[in-house]
């Protein structure tokens, strides 16, 4: 499972460690699990004014291709656990516990900074390297 900052980079950077995911995603190498509160926090992030030169029907495509490619589970359930230092990270590692993920990948430091969680926070570009070698089920 992807957080939103995550898919957000895709949609800037498609050549990017982040793009090379979600392209994996769409090609089968490896699950992508969202959720619908996931995927209505992306279309915000992306349709907020610093992202004003990404136009909106790209964003509204590539919200509806993750929407094709990814596993949609039901959103999770609260309350949430506080593990993280952002309480409105805590919803992720809720949905990603809640769908047995493999992972939570994020780049975000108040996630990549928690030790012992479970599923463990993996940065983008370990997991890049994880789905080249084909070591994962879903996340």
């Amino acid at each position: 499972m992807a957080d939103t900052n995550v898919l957000v980079s895709a949609v800037l950077a498609p050549a990017g460690v982040c793009g090379r995911l979600v392209t994996a995603a769409a090609a089968g190498e490896w699950v992508l699990v969202v959720s619908p509160s996931l995927l209505e926090e992306l279309t915000a992030v992306l349709s907020r004014p610093k992202f004003s030169f990404v136009p909106g029907g790209q964003v509204v495509r590539f919200v509806a291709a993750i929407t094709r490619v990814a596993q949609v589970v039901p959103d999770a359930q609260q309350p949430w656990p506080k593990v993280s230092p952002d309480p409105d990270d805590d919803y992720l590692v809720a949905l990603a516990r809640d769908a047995a993920v493999d992972a939570l990948v994020s780049g975000d430091s108040d996630l990549t900074g928690l030790a012992n969680l479970i599923p463990p926070v993996q940065t983008p570009a370990a997991f890049l390297a994880r789905v080249q070698q084909g070591a994962l089920g879903s996340e």
